[in-house]
């Protein structure tokens, strides 16, 4: 069976493939397979910090151990992350590489930066205090 670490920290790798895709597409000027691979990307992002997190994790995490935690600063830097993605969507409909690209390291800067929180720090918190419920969790295996 996978622990929730493991799977959260499987699904940051996937997030993080679909991103090297868009990213080299957009380098390579594959205007169309930028727009798929972005799309990609968006999808497995979206299904990470939502899904998984925001509306399964952190609420049964926050119900035992209060809204005021680690959760908190998570949440924003999903929004920060959300924000810049729609800003590189825009560009990528513009097929303007370098706004792209730049908004890309920063947005990879962001999720670098935040993967390494969660993976050091929030997802042990959260196999822990999740342990007990961890079966009653709607995850993918």
């Amino acid at each position: 069976m996978t622990t929730i670490d493991e799977l959260l920290t499987a699904g940051h790798r996937t997030c993080d493939r679909c991103f090297a895709e868009a990213e080299e597409a957009v380098a390579d000027k594959d205007w169309s397979r930028a727009e798929d691979a972005w799309k990609r990307f968006l999808r497995e992002l979206d299904r990470h910090i939502t899904g998984l997190e925001e509306e399964q994790l952190f609420p049964a995490f926050e119900e035992l151990n209060g809204a005021q935690g680690p959760t908190r600063i998570m949440r924003m830097e999903h929004d920060q992350m959300r924000i810049l993605a729609g800003r590189i969507r825009a560009a990528l409909a513009d097929q303007d590489q370098a706004a792209v690209l730049g908004l890309a390291e920063t947005l990879m800067l962001l999720m670098q930066q935040h993967n390494m929180k969660e993976e050091q720090i929030l997802y042990p918190l959260l196999a822990r205090s999740l342990a007990s419920a961890a079966d009653i969790l709607v995850l993918p295996r």
